[in-house]
């Protein structure tokens, strides 16, 4: 009676339908472990080419903002106080006299120049760098104070402490020294080192994410700024000659700002708050691109007590490199899980119709080689382009599934029919990688297509 009970057991262990489920989901859970440390290794080895990246465009220069020029005239303004004599308990009223400082922003500003960029390698890793060739100039108008303060007078404006500043992202780029001409002077900015510390900056990255980074402060000696004034205006030009890297960007502070920008890099993407508004700029050779803005695109004035953060508000361009593969790979990730259940549940409705017993051991050998997909995708996509990976990676897995299945189900019928249906399933999931706009309509079409397939060859299996 013990020998039927056992064989009974037995049999009920190799032929129930539902215990089966139960092994096939529990594998599926075990293999999502190994998925996990892959999602882990991809962003790892993102983080180490981002580092590399940095280190390259730290030492060739970083990001160029340019921020300038700005006039800072001194002016004072005076305050009165009373005190009281303990003594005569006369009433003596003091007057102090405070230093103050207002901004003011070019009438004019024409930022026009040429970017030359290259690749630097580091590796297998790689980051866009350039040297670029820029002309400011523009002129101001003279300074009006009654918009600072209408109770400063002519007398308290103390114009011969005037001094022109700009701030940066890079000063370790700069290749020649940078000298202002304004009016009849030439004005030889200077780094100063006690202000530093006082001044960051805050733009944005190709994606629309807040990034923050130092921002350099230098300035020219003082000079008389109404002897250079022969009528309203006084025109100023400088040459800015500076390597960088990733991007180039001004903030809009003239009552125009101008920008015409050439380079030779195809894959630029221009960003900020204001775009190129010719429609040709992209060229087979690089690109031309022209920007304009008026005071009154922009939310701010032209005179201002305290210099303001204006780094949002910051446009120009990206030179990014058009492909990420460990975005694509984070993005294939991300479908492990839909990738080993669905082979699963075909192998499991094979052997439900088929009769053929599959064992345990046989589905973790087949989740593991889905896994290795994802290695392999990383490993061969860091030396060649993802597509090439992707086809390489799937054609290996899908070829040794199929050849391990035909060992398993003993007959082609079944192996031709595994390698034909994952090899749709990596190509499906390609084509959603590749889709931005359309990657969750196309991919909820197909999981319905999946769907409806899976149910019409289950509809006649004996689930008892």
């Amino acid at each position: 009676m013990s020998e039927t009970k056992t064989s009974k057991l037995t049999n009920w262990i190799k032929t129930s339908t539902s215990l089966r489920m139960f092994v096939v989901g529990f594998l599926i859970l075990i293999l999502l472990v190994p998925l996990s440390y892959i999602k882990d290794l991809i962003r790892e080895r993102k983080n180490l080419q981002n580092q590399v990246v940095t280190e390259i465009n730290e030492n060739w220069g970083n990001e160029i903002v340019l921020y300038g020029p700005i006039l800072k005239t001194p002016y004072f303004t005076y305050t009165e106080s009373t005190i009281t004599d303990s003594k005569t308990k006369k009433i003596q009223t003091i007057r102090e006299k405070n230093i103050n400082y207002a901004y003011f922003f070019p009438n004019e500003l024409d930022v026009s120049g040429s970017i030359e960029t290259e690749l630097k390698k580091r590796g297998i890793y790689s980051a866009s760098v350039y040297n670029s060739n820029i002309k400011i100039k523009g002129d101001f108008s003279l300074p009006d104070f009654s918009l600072i303060n209408e109770d400063v007078k002519e007398k308290d404006i103390v114009w011969e402490k005037t001094q022109i500043l700009l701030k940066t992202s890079n000063l370790k780029g700069l290749n020649d020294e940078m000298i202002i001409k304004i009016g009849n002077k030439s004005l030889s900015f200077q780094s100063n080192f006690q202000n530093q510390q006082q001044h960051s900056a805050t733009s944005y990255d190709k994606y629309g994410n807040l990034r923050n980074h130092d921002s350099y402060l230098i300035e020219t000696p003082s000079f008389n700024l109404k002897e250079s004034f022969v009528e309203d205006l006084v025109a100023y030009n400088l040459d800015y000659n500076a390597s960088g890297s990733s991007r180039f960007n001004i903030i809009p502070i003239g009552k125009e700002t101008k920008m015409q920008l050439t380079s030779n890099w195809k894959d630029a993407s221009f960003k900020g708050e204001f775009l190129p508004f010719n429609p040709d700029k992209i060229k087979e050779d690089g690109f031309d691109a022209h920007w304009k803005v008026l005071q009154m695109n922009r939310p701010y004035g032209q005179q201002f007590k305290s210099l303001p953060n204006l780094y949002k508000y910051s446009f120009g361009v990206d030179f990014f490199i058009p492909v990420d593969d460990y975005q694509q790979n984070e993005r294939s990730a991300k479908y492990g899980f839909l990738m080993i259940a669905l082979t699963f549940l075909l192998f499991f409705l094979i052997q439900t119709l088929s009769k053929i017993n599959i064992h345990p051991f046989q589905y973790m050998m087949i989740g593991l080689a889905l896994v290795v997909f994802y290695t392999l995708l990383i490993s061969i996509s860091e030396h060649s382009d993802f597509t090439k990976a992707y086809l390489i990676a799937g054609s290996a897995v899908v070829i040794l599934i199929t050849l391990y299945s035909k060992s398993i189900l003993k007959i082609w019928k079944f192996p031709v029919l595994i390698g034909i249906s994952l090899t749709a399933l990596y190509g499906f999931i390609f084509v959603i990688i590749q889709l931005e706009n359309y990657a969750l309509l196309v991919g909820s079409i197909g999981l319905f297509a999946i769907l409806a397939g899976v149910m019409f060859a289950s509809r006649k299996i004996d689930w008892g």
